[in-house]
């Protein structure tokens, strides 16, 4: 679509953003009307799919002009990777958080990392994340590793570390132990995630069970004989 036909809205001043309070919206309104913008515009992502989904909808949905979207965003394209880097940011595990799960109990820990991964993906935000990732990773490729490298990568190295101490005290046998995290994440969260995407949601009961079960198969491979 050509970016200088806004119509009559490029016109005049009918955004709600500009008009929001007396003056020109401070720095803090302004991102936060981005944000909407954001959310918006995945909404209709997964609503519409890409290809399906304009800038018009997108600029409505949000009560935006499209001058102002493309004032943030040149394309389509540019506002689709944006909105999911958003999503992608809001599901990483923090540092101290990661920290705070380890509870000097191998199994304990990994129990506690598992429930925290798995009530993220139960979140609005990580619920919407991984539809996208399943609809549009053949379109952008980028999608997918983006998520791994920022949300999943980090918690693989830190339950990675938690094997290689594990070795070293002699609890499991010497094994590859970013090959176990990985597994870990696989086998401990993995299920979950398909399930919850589906709209099948565990009780915490089923949650508690299930995460004990596979944490203490997965260790009883790595155990040392």
């Amino acid at each position: 679509m050509a970016r200088g036909n806004f119509g009559e809205g490029a016109m005049t001043n009918t955004d709600p953003s500009v008009h929001r309070g007396a003056g020109r919206p401070t720095r803090e309104q302004a991102e936060a009307r981005h944000q909407e913008l954001l959310d918006g515009a995945l909404d209709l992502f997964l609503e519409h799919g890409y290809e399906l989904a304009t800038i018009e909808m997108i600029a409505a949905r949000v009560h935006m002009t499209k001058r102002t979207v493309y004032a943030r965003h040149p394309d389509k394209a540019s506002l689709f990777h944006a909105a999911t880097q958003r999503a992608i940011e809001r599901q990483v595990v923090p540092d101290d958080a990661l920290a705070d799960a380890d509870k000097g109990d191998l199994a304990e820990t990994l129990e506690t990392i598992a429930r925290l991964r798995i009530r993220q993906v139960m979140t609005p935000n990580g619920v919407r994340l991984q539809r996208i990732i399943n609809t549009e990773s053949y379109r952008f490729p980028e999608l997918f590793a983006s998520n791994y490298r920022q949300s999943a990568k980090p918690v693989i190295d830190f339950v990675a570390g938690l094997f290689d101490r594990a070795v070293i005290a002699g609890h499991i046998a010497p094994t590859d132990s970013d090959l176990a995290a990985r597994a870990f994440l696989s086998l401990v969260v993995g299920g979950w995630v398909r399930a919850i995407v589906a709209g099948r949601e565990p009780t915490p009961a089923e949650l508690d069970e299930q995460v004990h079960f596979t944490v203490g198969l997965l260790l009883n491979g790595l155990r040392a004989r």
